[in-house]
């Protein structure tokens, strides 16, 4: 059994992880613990404080004694925010917090763009202009090409949570670039994870959104490789039968 560990900002999009685990057909345990979100509003004020580093400890012990082996910061918002060095120091930090390998969503979006060859990529964000701003400002110090970026302007993540399928593909649709090698949905606080393969197929190209990212991430972290299609091209890189 591999157990992973996720810190999650209050309470919005969270019911993809026990989806996610389901599809993961493996010997793979998800372990969520709530952090204190504070006020609920995608500003930057408010994101810097929900990602502070007194906030991402406070459910560490917990995750410890789950026996995770490793932790993510399940919040791309809150990571990002800090800029690209600023997001490096939060996950060091949590990292000798945690006594276990540390990353956060923002990190996991450059990581997998890399890991399916995405150098140009589009962005459809539930944030606000500036905020959106902030997270292709990240990706563009990984590295990776912005083709374009679509806010909503969504203020809360409370909001976001109420979102459905055909939110999702409405946003998916107007973000997307016929220049990007893969799309980009990042916020946690929005339900995706039932969602991945129709939008590709849609699409014509991967789609990689924060939830999926994220425990993709922390299979990484633990030396863990999954194969699982239900969950998209960034699951189908390792072969079927697994070790």
């Amino acid at each position: 059994m591999t157990a992973l560990g996720f810190l999650y900002p209050g309470h919005s999009a969270e019911d993809d992880y026990p989806r996610i685990e389901q599809l993961l057909g493996s010997d793979i345990r998800l372990d969520l613990v709530h952090t204190d979100i504070g006020e609920d509003a995608h500003r930057v004020d408010a994101l810097l404080q929900m990602g502070s580093a007194e906030r991402l400890a406070a459910g560490v012990e917990q995750l410890r004694m789950a026996g995770a082996e490793s932790v993510v910061w399940a919040c791309t918002s809150g990571s990002f925010v800090y800029g690209w060095e600023g997001a490096h120091e939060q996950v060091r930090t949590l990292a000798r917090t945690a006594g276990m390998p540390a990353s956060s969503t923002s990190f996991a979006f450059v990581h997998a763009a890399r890991e399916i060859g995405a150098g140009r990529v589009a962005v459809g964000a539930t944030y606000p202009d500036d905020v959106a701003g902030l997270f292709a400002e990240f990706l563009r110090a990984a590295g990776i090409e912005v083709a374009g970026v679509r806010p909503s302007g969504i203020i809360t993540a409370a909001e976001v949570g109420t979102w459905g399928e055909e939110e999702v593909f409405a946003l998916a649709r107007a973000a997307d670039a016929p220049d990007a090698d893969a799309l980009l949905l990042p916020d946690t606080a929005l339900h995706t994870a039932a969602h991945i393969p129709a939008l590709e197929k849609e699409l014509g190209k991967p789609v990689l959104t924060a939830n999926q990212v994220t425990v993709w991430e922390a299979l990484r972290l633990a030396d863990r490789r999954v194969n699982a299609p239900a969950l998209g091209a960034l699951f189908t890189r390792e072969p079927i039968v697994q070790a």
